[in-house]
């Protein structure tokens, strides 16, 4: 127990962030009786995190959480008292009842920012049923000819190769503004330098043979894993609300080739001439694996998509 006084005093002494690490760990852990990750992930780093379970500060307990290691001697190492317990039953069943309310608000934020609300999962359901248009006519015509009342008009007077054109721009700007707005870089960012710095540890550790360190690293990767897979939630989530808008998109043009309601330019004979393929007769012809119409869609969208990121300075990969 000395020793971990020890350790807490010369932690503390290295720089003040650290000493505010262990104050703000210690604190946690007396409110709550363990202290996790993410706890604390937003007043201090993953590498004074790593730090203080390196250094025995903080002890593992069963996978639940970690506690920390004679809390009294921190105490002493950093000149602050114990806190005062609460002045009577009722102070401590309103304070419970306070605590549990904070928890569920908590919960409900966890939810919606790492998590999947009601609505995304809605979403991640019509989006499945939507897939199957591609294979199922019925769902295809249905989606299709919903979509033809409003947009029917304007592929009567614009050719079918722009009209996939304005399509691909609509498409790309709703996929930018929808990564935007339901994408957090910081977090995955976060989430990244942790995973970074826990590599670089374990790498170290190895070096210099040192089995006890890679021992509590490991237990810090396991702990870790929930982190990624809040980062990978992060990043599929706007996927769903993209392609519920963007497959109907698709079934609807998809619906114009099977039908052959598309415009033909007056005076041509080809509906289009791609670059280096030439003069397309029919929308539906194949280029390898894939219609003419699904390749000048993509490269539209794919262009488009980059020039709206770029004008609207949206960022879709964390920063390093």
């Amino acid at each position: 127990m000395a020793r971990t006084a020890e350790k807490a005093e010369s932690l503390a002494a290295e720089s003040q962030s650290m000493a505010d690490a262990l104050e703000h760990v210690l604190a946690v852990a007396d409110e709550k009786g363990t202290v996790q990750w993410s706890d604390v992930s937003d007043d201090i780093t993953s590498g004074e995190w790593g730090r203080l379970i390196e250094q025995g500060i903080l002890v593992d307990v069963d996978g639940e959480g970690f506690v920390v290691d004679d809390p009294e001697g921190v105490r002493d190492a950093l000149g602050i008292s114990a806190p005062e317990p609460a002045d009577t039953a009722d102070d401590s069943s309103s304070g419970g009842s306070d605590s549990a309310s904070s928890s569920a608000s908590d919960s409900d934020d966890t939810d919606e920012d790492e998590g999947w609300s009601r609505w995304d999962k809605m979403a991640a359901v019509a989006t499945i049923a939507l897939f199957l248009g591609y294979s199922q006519a019925p769902i295809r015509n249905t989606v299709g000819g919903v979509l033809d009342l409003a947009l029917g008009p304007l592929a009567n007077v614009l050719p079918f190769y722009i009209m996939i054109l304005v399509l691909a721009v609509f498409t790309g700007l709703n996929s930018t503004i929808l990564q935007g707005k339901l994408m957090n870089m910081d977090k995955m960012g976060e989430y990244q330098e942790r995973m970074q710095e826990i590599q670089d540890r374990r790498k170290e550790a190895k070096e210099r043979g040192d089995d006890e360190a890679l021992e509590e690293i490991q237990q810090e990767q396991m702990e870790a894993m929930g982190d990624q897979l809040g980062m990978f939630k992060q990043q599929f989530r706007p996927m769903v609300w993209i392609m519920l808008v963007n497959i109907p998109v698709f079934l609807w043009i998809y619906y114009m080739v099977q039908t052959g309601a598309m415009t033909v330019p007056a005076g041509t004979d080809n509906v289009m001439v791609l670059p280096i393929i030439g003069g397309i007769e029919r929308w539906s012809t194949r280029i390898g694996p894939m219609w003419a119409w699904i390749i000048w869609y993509f490269v539209c969208s794919m262009s488009f998509t980059q020039i709206v990121r770029k004008a609207l300075n949206v960022q879709t990969t964390p920063s390093s």
